[in-house]
């Protein structure tokens, strides 16, 4: 093994932060993967980050840590550190959106969202047509973006409950 054996092509982190390729901290939803690869999406921005390797993050995982740009070119990236992983457990709940949902959606249009802040996280609620509101549920229990909002919140349980109208959304720390 030669002495650059720790590096990445040579170049320490540093030298590729001064070559325009910083790295990269926060949480990220883990979107694909395979043996060799994975790919990262950072909840801040929405960068995407193709991993050079799979250190077994599994599709749906929430990573908070660091990534470092692999190779010359920065295109790909490594986790450097990873200080948690959590997988939020998304269920469709028996049982009609409480009060408090029932309440923000008085105010809403078809179509419309409101956040409302609780005790164990937050609530999003959305006005649907009642003929669409079986569908939509199932949409946002099954929809990526469920899954980037609960890494944003650093939810570890999304409850989504709905009744004619109304699509009741929980994201619980």
């Amino acid at each position: 093994m030669g002495q650059d054996d720790d590096r990445s092509h040579g170049e320490t982190p540093e030298e590729r932060a001064e070559a325009g390729a910083p790295e990269k901290s926060g949480t990220f939803l883990v979107t694909a993967v395979d043996e060799g690869s994975a790919v990262l999406s950072a909840v801040a921005d929405g960068q995407v980050c193709p991993l050079g390797a799979n250190p077994g993050f599994e599709a749906g995982e929430v990573v908070e840590g660091r990534l470092e740009p692999e190779g010359p070119l920065g295109v790909t990236w490594r986790a450097a550190e990873v200080d948690e992983r959590w997988t939020p457990e998304v269920e469709a709940v028996d049982g009609s959106p409480g009060r408090r949902a029932r309440e923000a959606a008085e105010d809403l249009g078809a179509g419309r969202l409101a956040r409302v802040s609780i005790e164990e996280g937050e609530l999003h609620v959305l006005a649907v047509p009642p003929e669409r509101t079986e569908a939509a549920a199932e949409e946002v229990a099954a929809d990526e973006t469920t899954l980037r909002i609960a890494a944003r919140l650093g939810a570890r349980r999304v409850e989504v409950r709905a009744e004619a109208g109304v699509v009741g959304v929980r994201y619980l720390q």
